[in-house]
């Protein structure tokens, strides 16, 4: 479980200091989906660092499983995201001399114990799971935007982590292959339960969840609401 409290993470911006984030408080339950919304600029991959250990705050607490990850010693935040935190991007961020499998085992290398078998097992079973398995050793450019898409999730659910972070994952592919995407998150999300947290500029895609954060002037209120049908 999330627990964020009094979360401020403030910049300088030349003479000026600018809160990306204002006093956040906000719980986010083991195997909850949250979709984060608002303008550009309030905030909403801000918090998404904060959820994911890659930024700390300047105040406030942001406590993930009883561990409070704006104090943590950078090693040991390092394993935490390397163990139970994936992360999706916008961009695909693959590795154009890899294929679609080594690509996926990369998440796999700084798990202490794992063999280069059971990597390569793991990666297969990961891209299978997102209907890739036939493209295994595909290189990223021989894949279409969509399938790109598919071995960046592979690669964030391999190491079957607690958390997905999900910074705008749709937001290079057309509608039709957003939906597929989305469809492909959500059943992953059914089966194997984990924490869900999803930034989108997209409407249609909040629509689809229950529990909707909306952040302004690095504020946030949390609201819930009846699911559209997908």
């Amino acid at each position: 479980m999330y627990q964020l409290s009094g979360v401020t993470k403030r910049y300088r911006r030349g003479k000026d200091s600018v809160n990306a984030l204002d006093g956040v408080d906000l719980t986010i339950e083991d195997g909850g989906r949250l979709v984060i919304q608002g303008p550009t600029g309030g905030g909403k991959s801000t918090l998404l660092q904060m959820l994911g250990g890659l930024d700390r705050p300047s105040e406030g607490s942001v406590v993930l499983d009883g561990t409070d990850l704006a104090t943590l010693p950078e090693a040991r935040l390092t394993r935490v995201r390397a163990e139970k935190i994936g992360f999706v991007f916008q961009s695909f961020n693959l590795i154009p001399t890899l294929t679609a499998q080594e690509n996926v085992e990369t998440a796999l290398v700084p798990l202490p114990g794992l063999k280069a078998r059971e990597r390569r097992e793991r990666a297969g079973e990961a891209l299978a799971a997102v209907g890739l398995g036939e493209r295994l050793r595909h290189l990223p450019g021989e894949l279409s935007g969509g399938q790109q898409q598919r071995v960046a999730i592979a690669r964030a659910l391999v190491k079957r982590p607690a958390v997905l972070l999900a910074d705008e994952p749709t937001g290079n592919l057309d509608e039709s292959m957003r939906d597929e995407i989305m469809e492909v998150l959500e059943a992953l999300w059914e089966e194997h339960a984990f924490t869900f947290v999803m930034v989108t500029h997209d409407s249609a895609l909040a629509r689809r969840t229950r529990r909707i954060a909306t952040i302004r002037k690095g504020r946030v209120t949390v609201k819930e609401r009846a699911v559209d049908a997908a």
